[in-house]
């Protein structure tokens, strides 16, 4: 091996990342987990987090999940989207009543998690829920880094905090699209498996047949669908017709108030079209700008993957593509920004990272954990830095980038 090819291994750590940001990636990971740690114990003294001062069970949004697998092992599935009758599913579960309304709108599918998880009782199942998607995350960002440098980032990772206080599922959304993006080269077919379990949550799916159509992964296309189409089967036939027919009265219903009445506050969507209708815009600007945008990055994610540029960008690219092309998405969603985060870490550069790569990542940090005490949307704005990151990163050498474009013809 000649010195120039000797420079790239010794500047990378057993894991593919580069020595030199393991260690102070492991180390800000696991300060910034035990931060949360302490954050979250101290909320829960206080009555703040899982129970209330009077050791209530304090309703979030996983009380929705429960409250739907209660209503479908109670022999109405269907009952999970109407609202009315939802809600007080929620209230049985909590044994209390509450302000506020924690919807239902996940497909079919989604109830075989919902009525395992509601065989517990709901704070035993809150917890497990919480623990068992915390652990398919971190374990995915550990696969994609190599290394237990991915595992503490994924518990460092700003979003982590948001999703554990809401009870909400960006722990699952972003363990399928790691897993998806890390077993795609080496096993297309469990990658496909992945991707078509993430059609619990469809608006996050948007973009990947777009790429492995581009990119002829074909394996991976066809097991994600087949995968999607059974269990859309199995659910029909273990909760009924009734279940679907449901999903589909109730969906328009969902998105005209929550994204055309904007009854969930805009500031909250981190989303293009969120941050227009935060700042003013009416619903049709709103569309449009998000419309536009899905576009563009659509087509961006096209000439990447079809392009010379390493896996790892082109990972990183599509993680972030499936943030930014949909106009429902919430700040515990942004769990999926790590998934890009590992793959640019993994990256096989000599020289790693620079100051204002590191001030970059450390921005999209802070907006993130700023979130409750600023209303817009900062996690669009760290979705967008980090983006800009990979554009970097595929400009950086051209001819590799643009080198299969003119001969695509050929391929």
């Amino acid at each position: 091996m000649s010195a120039h090819e000797a420079a790239p291994a010794a500047a990378q750590g057993r894991g593919g990342a580069p020595a030199d940001t393991g260690a102070p990636i492991s180390l800000l990971g696991l300060t910034l987990a035990l931060g949360y740690l302490a954050v979250l114990v101290t909320a829960a003294l206080g009555g703040n987090f899982l129970l209330d001062g009077q050791g209530r069970p304090i309703a979030n949004d996983f009380v929705n999940v429960w409250a739907a697998g209660r209503l479908a092992l109670d022999g109405n599935p269907a009952a999970a989207y109407d609202w009315t009758l939802h809600k007080t599913a929620e209230v049985r579960a909590v044994g209390h009543d509450f302000a506020n309304y924690y919807g239902w709108h996940y497909p079919p599918p989604f109830l075989f998690v919902a009525t395992a998880l509601a065989t517990l009782p709901y704070l035993v199942a809150a917890l497990v829920w919480l623990a068992a998607t915390l652990t398919a995350y971190a374990a995915t960002l550990g696969g994609i880094l190599r290394s237990r440098a991915g595992i503490l980032l994924a518990l460092g990772f700003p979003a982590a905090l948001w999703n554990v206080t809401a009870g909400q599922n960006g722990f699952l959304t972003a363990a399928l699209i790691g897993g998806t993006l890390g077993l795609l080269e080496r096993r297309p077919a469990l990658a496909g498996l992945c991707l078509g379990f993430l059609s619990y949550k469809p608006q996050f799916g948007l973009l990947f047949p777009i790429v492995l159509i581009a990119d002829r992964r074909w394996l991976t296309f066809a097991v994600a669908a087949l995968a999607a189409g059974g269990l859309a089967a199995a659910s029909w036939l273990a909760f009924g017709s009734a279940s679907w027919e449901a999903f589909l009265h109730w969906m328009p219903i969902t998105g005209r108030v929550v994204l055309g009445e904007g009854a969930a506050d805009w500031s909250r969507l981190q989303s293009l079209f969120g941050l227009m209708r935060a700042h003013g815009a009416g619903e049709a600007w709103a569309w449009t700008v998000q419309s536009l945008g899905t576009f563009v990055v659509a087509a961006a994610l096209i000439l990447l993957w079809r392009s010379r540029a390493c896996y790892e960008i082109k990972a990183a690219g599509l993680a972030i593509g499936a943030l930014l092309a949909t106009p429902y998405i919430y700040m515990y969603d942004l769990v999926v920004l790590a998934v890009a985060i590992a793959f640019l870490l993994r990256l096989p550069l000599r020289r790693g990272f620079s100051a204002a790569d590191i001030g970059a990542l450390a921005a999209a940090g802070i907006l993130i954990l700023t979130f409750p005490y600023v209303k817009t949307q900062v996690g669009l704005a760290a979705v967008l830095i980090v983006a800009a990151l990979v554009v970097q990163r595929a400009l950086a050498d051209k001819s590799r980038f643009w080198g299969e474009i003119a001969a695509w013809p050929t391929r």
